[in-house]
């Protein structure tokens, strides 16, 4: 076997190789032997066909199927002997496949980039400090007694989060307008469910009132005859229900697996899962700011065939989420163009080239602490963090996520040590309402 190798561009390569006549032809020879021990043909006995015969009828096939099976072979030789690592499955091309002579071919496919991580120290990274104060805490239970909020008729003004029931007739220019007259629509207010400025006027407002409400509606409005448009409301107020927030007491803290209903434990409880999010939240923040600052400093050249499998990975999980939207069906489904996912797919392509070059150069290898840490702050959300856990270990392929995820970690943890880091204080708040 014979190679040459030729560099067109960048991580494009080629390679001609060249398999010896004698090679190809005894393989072939070989093959038509066997088959003319198998093959019925009207006028020979079982096993007794003649092998000129056998390669008149089937010899061309036979070639071919022997020459795709010397190029594979002969394929992996070649990138053996030349230490090369294809990106990619190669395209081949037939140069040469005649009885008695040489058999050449042609191999293209895209090589790995030579990786090199640089410029580590200068990438700048805010590393929030937050502490969960008992304000933070006060406030969460709130929220939780407004998720197990009942709501009661009241005669009173209203207020922000009322539930409202009303008619109410939209005009532009004085005319009604499709889509814009409801009887009976009930809105809980303060979700900024309606366009903006329609609640407004409302509040203040009493049951049995009438009010006026002018809004314009958002250039990006779904309805493309309404957008931009000035509108006024004419809304009747016919029922107002305020929210009766439950007492914490111990009714309260059973509701949330606290089995002898006491409080101290239930705070407890609730900071432990405050904590859990703020953590995760802040780990996110930190990996989110080392990865976007790593692909600043380090552009690197991608081979098409791993961003086209990234894609073809990305589009997949788009059809699947799709899927699970509509009920499992995406029959009709049109196939969803790769321009959609090509910015998205070269991210990730880049990702994983650089952190697996920091992976190679500091020789990291998965921390089984890491994994059972990680194993462990995902089962803690469920009510039998146990047997979530035991589920993990005995699931190979969930496991092997978590070592993927791990040895990712390790790997932002060491170009964390090199980048300059900045401690600065944010409240609790304001972390987590930015994530949401």
């Amino acid at each position: 076997m014979q190679v040459s190798v030729e560099t067109p561009t960048g991580l494009e390569r080629r390679l001609t190789i060249t398999v010896p006549a004698a090679s190809i032809d005894t393989a072939v020879k070989s093959r038509l032997q066997q088959l003319a021990k198998t093959q019925r043909i009207n006028g020979f006995r079982p096993g007794k066909v003649p092998v000129n015969v056998i390669k008149k009828r089937y010899g061309q096939a036979v070639r071919q199927e022997i020459a795709g099976e010397v190029m594979q072979q002969n394929f992996y030789q070649a990138i053996t002997q030349e230490k090369i690592t294809p990106a990619g499955m190669p395209s081949f091309e037939m140069k040469t496949d005649e009885d008695g002579k040489d058999l050449e071919f042609v191999a293209a496919f895209e090589v790995y980039p030579e990786v090199e991580v640089k410029d580590v120290e200068k990438i700048k990274i805010e590393q929030p400090v937050v502490e969960i104060s008992d304000k933070d805490l006060s406030n969460m239970m709130d929220t939780l007694r407004k998720q197990h909020a009942t709501y009661k008729e009241v005669k009173r003004k209203i207020k922000k989060d009322d539930k409202v029931t009303m008619d109410f007739v939209g005009t532009i220019d004085g005319e009604e307008f499709e889509g814009g007259k409801a009887e009976d629509f009930v809105l809980e207010l303060g979700q900024n469910k309606m366009i903006p400025g329609f609640e407004k006027p409302i509040i203040g407002s009493k049951t049995g009132e009438e009010v006026i409400s002018d809004v314009t509606f958002p250039e990006d409005y779904h309805a493309e005859a309404l957008k931009g448009k000035e509108a006024q409301f004419t809304i009747s107020i016919k029922k107002t229900e305020g929210l009766n927030l439950p007492k914490v007491d111990e009714e309260f803290a059973k509701l949330f697996g606290i089995e002898d209903g006491n409080i101290d434990a239930l705070n407890d409880e609730v900071r432990k899962n405050m904590q859990r999010e703020l953590d995760q939240t802040l780990k996110a923040s930190v990996k989110e700011q080392v990865i976007a600052g790593l692909l600043e400093k380090n552009v690197i050249d991608l081979p098409k065939a791993l961003v086209e499998q990234e894609v073809n990975v990305l589009r997949d999980q788009a059809k699947q989420r799709f899927a699970q939207q509509q009920g499992g069906k995406v029959d009709n489904m049109p196939e969803l163009p790769a321009e959609l996912f090509e910015e998205n797919a070269r991210k990730r392509v880049s990702i994983g080239l650089l952190l697996g070059e920091v992976i190679k150069t500091n020789e990291l290898k998965v921390d089984a602490a890491k994994v059972d840490a990680l194993i462990q702050t995902a089962a803690s959300a469920y009510e039998d963090p146990q047997e979530v856990i035991e589920y993990y270990k005995s699931n190979d392929e969930l496991t092997q996520q978590m070592n993927n995820v791990a040895l990712e970690e390790q790997a932002v943890e060491v170009l964390l040590e090199k980048a300059k880091v900045k401690e600065v204080k944010k409240k609790f708040d304001d972390i987590m309402n930015k994530q949401a």
